[in-house]
């Protein structure tokens, strides 16, 4: 079903709460903001409300303060961003609620932006309570979710002031869920789904949906283990969830069933220590040492993996395929990184570690969608329902 937008309802003159989500990591040195691709994502909805005179009352939350106020995490360095990147001011609430909150947001003038303090400074937000949500709701008249990456949350201000407020979708959140819903329902074929990541538990809902809508499913990165355990590899001193080693089976067999291609590593970079000056060899699946660590996909595998990719017509990719964050290990990673930027497909990266080596590399713009949803991504692509979505109503709603 496609979400009511800010396109759907008149928004001139009137008072209107976007939710974004502008969690952007800060140096915790200089609290500068390190990546500021969430906050660019919502430009698009922000100018189009701006120029149609709305006034604009922006909220989001910075970090985990669990409840309480953090100096480090207030929402002031996140709004100089916003303000440069607009080229606007952008005028900062002393909090998200209260009287005078209220009072300041009776002073904007249309056009005017307004941010509002982190609202995980109250615990009330979290737990999604009532009177918190009303709150947040009388200080406007429309409310707009373009917070796509928090839509897995049931939170006040994700999904309690959808009660309270005509709520609608702004384009950060419509892209994200015109993307991802495109390639659960109808991907140019063939589809294939690269997986990588730590570990099988925390991909097991998107391994078993993905093998109900795919061509070719490719696994790599520290998930990777696990199955190899499964089929009887060594696998070193490599972490396996030896609890998950009978999924492992049961999914490859279910792609065996379901008629799915399903390619693990057929050779792997190992090392004796998970440090940036360890010594590395590549060695087949057949030949692991039993003193060693995976630490990515081997030569043989990239080149598998890629041949494969190449035929496809839709790609979506999940999870680093080694230990990324330590450049001698990210090989595998990075080459395939370049590959989608280079494919004649529909390339989709599903937000996380993906989307940030994707950031990192500049190649976002030869994509055809990054996500920054994250765990959001993660949970649609599973095919569960997202609390911030389903608040929202539906265009012939």
């Amino acid at each position: 079903m496609q979400k009511k937008t800010i396109r759907d309802i008149k928004v001139e003159g009137k008072r209107v709460l976007v939710r974004v989500d502008f969690n952007v990591p800060l140096d915790i040195n200089t609290g500068a903001i390190s990546n500021d691709s969430r906050i660019r994502a919502s430009l698009p909805t922000i100018k189009y409300l701006v120029d149609r005179k709305a006034r604009v009352i922006l909220c989001s939350h910075l970090g985990r303060p669990n409840g309480k106020v953090i100096e480090g995490l207030r929402i002031a360095p996140v709004a100089v961003r916003l303000s440069q990147l607009i080229g606007l001011p952008v005028s900062i609430a002393s909090d998200c609620v209260g009287q005078e909150v209220e009072n300041k947001v009776k002073t904007l003038k249309e056009g005017d932006i307004l941010f509002l303090e982190n609202v995980r400074f109250h615990p009330e937000e979290e737990a999604n309570e009532p009177h918190f949500a009303q709150n947040l709701a009388q200080l406007a008249d429309i409310y707009v979710n373009d917070a796509f990456s928090a839509a897995h949350r049931a939170h006040a201000s994700t999904v309690g002031v959808a009660r309270y407020l005509p709520a609608v979708a702004g384009f950060s959140m419509e892209e994200e869920l015109n993307a991802m819903g495109k390639l659960l329902s109808a991907p140019a074929r063939p589809f294939a789904c690269l997986i990588g990541g730590a570990k099988v538990s925390d991909k097991i809902g998107l391994v078993q949906n993905m093998l109900k809508k795919v061509d070719i499913l490719l696994i790599g990165g520290g998930m990777a283990a696990t199955f190899l355990k499964a089929q009887g590899y060594e696998i070193g001193h490599s972490l396996v969830e030896r609890d998950k080693l009978n999924l492992a089976r049961d999914l490859l067999k279910e792609a065996e069933e379901w008629g799915v291609p399903f390619f693990l590593p057929i050779d792997v970079v190992v090392a004796e220590q998970i440090k940036p000056e360890a010594s590395t060899k590549v060695v087949p699946i057949s030949n692991i040492p039993s003193a060693s660590y995976l630490v990515d996909i081997g030569p043989k595998t990239i080149e598998l993996f890629s041949s494969r990719l190449k035929k496809c017509h839709t790609i979506m990719w999940n999870g680093p395929l080694g230990i990324y964050e330590i450049p001698q290990f990210a090989q595998g990673t990075r080459s395939m990184a370049k590959l989608l930027s280079t494919v004649n497909a529909t390339t989709v990266i599903g937000g996380g570690s993906s989307a940030e080596i994707v950031q990192e590399m500049r190649l976002s713009d030869k994509m055809t969608h990054v996500s920054t949803g994250g765990g959001a991504s993660l949970r649609f692509l599973e095919g569960l329902p997202l609390p911030g979505v389903e608040a929202l109503p539906n265009k012939n709603n």
